[in-house]
């Protein structure tokens, strides 16, 4: 599974282009072949997952019982509007116009690693997030890592 690390910020052409950062990229080698996934995030944002993170997903998707509405409207949701993604010769990402629409993105990117995904935010969006850190963020740590829960447990 890759981990990826950095935040990084961009700018998008106005064809809708993204030049994925060098740093960025050497965390990306398989995605020349394989390519990437982007989607929409819980939150007015997108997500880009490798080829392999995304078929994982898919997977863990088709386990689920489509005989229910919730279910199925789930897959819908989470699913819409999911693309795949390919590095140009200059490496550069076209993003589809309707999710940058639906994220609010117009020029200014952040693309904030978070584990095996990458999030893309429009850089106000981004900044109004992260100022709403919350007041003592170590009681949310424990709220969310402790209680006695080892990391192998989650």
């Amino acid at each position: 599974m890759s981990h990826f690390l950095g935040e990084f910020e961009c700018k998008l052409d106005a064809k809708g282009r993204m030049m994925v950062p060098v740093g960025l990229k050497k965390q990306l080698p398989e995605a020349d072949k394989e390519g990437l996934v982007i989607n929409r995030g819980f939150e007015k944002h997108l997500v880009i997952y490798t080829r392999r993170e995304w078929d994982k997903i898919v997977e863990d998707l088709s386990k689920l019982n489509s005989y229910e509405k919730k279910t199925r409207e789930f897959i819908r949701y989470f699913t819409r509007g999911a693309s795949e993604l390919t590095l140009d010769a200059a490496g550069r990402v076209l993003l589809p116009k309707a999710l940058l629409e639906y994220a609010g993105i117009e020029s200014d990117v952040v693309l904030a690693c978070q584990l095996n995904r990458i999030e893309v935010w429009a850089q106000s969006a981004y900044d109004a997030q992260m100022d709403n850190e919350p007041e003592n963020f170590s009681n949310l740590a424990e709220e969310v890592m402790g209680n006695g829960r080892r990391r192998d447990e989650q």
